[in-house]
């Protein structure tokens, strides 16, 4: 695994970035060769990677995981990150068809998954804010998708 702050220290002792040891390091060696021979692209890429570094090591661990077999792709480490990716995306599509409303049921019967993990992901994206638990009159639990929710539909049954 690569490290963040390895990735920095390595940016600031070549120059702030200017020599492209960082780039070296995270495997991009065409890149880094262009930083030496360019500065950096004259500090502008030196700059861009000051911003952008942490990103960039992510993406290399990711890419790294992925090929950890010797070249071939470790399934187990990619379908992580896949699987979440599809949940989510899945969470978006049912909530867009009903004008950004979407419950537990609807996502464990779309993503083929249990109701408690369907629960989970939904309980998930209210904590980062990318959705809000609201309760019917009902009593039935719904989440909503702000972005998502149409304003001509009420919540209430």
């Amino acid at each position: 695994m690569y490290s963040t702050g390895l990735a920095y220290l390595l940016w600031f002792f070549s120059g702030c970035g200017a020599l492209g040891f960082h780039r070296f390091y995270l495997g991009k060696i065409g890149t880094g060769v262009l930083w030496m021979f360019t500065g950096g692209l004259l500090g502008i890429g030196s700059i861009y990677d000051l911003v952008t570094l942490s990103r960039q090591v992510r993406d290399a661990n990711l890419l790294r995981a992925a090929f950890n077999n010797a070249g071939r792709p470790s399934y187990n480490d990619v379908s992580i990150v896949k699987e979440k990716e599809s949940v989510e995306f899945t969470v978006l599509k049912i909530a867009k068809t009903n004008h950004g409303i979407i419950t537990s049921s609807e996502l464990a019967l779309a993503a083929k998954t249990p109701l408690e993990d369907a629960k989970k992901a939904l309980d998930n994206m209210v904590s980062k804010g990318h959705a809000e638990l609201r309760v019917r009159q009902s009593g039935t639990l719904v989440y909503v998708i702000p972005d998502l929710l149409d304003s001509n539909v009420p919540l209430i049954d």
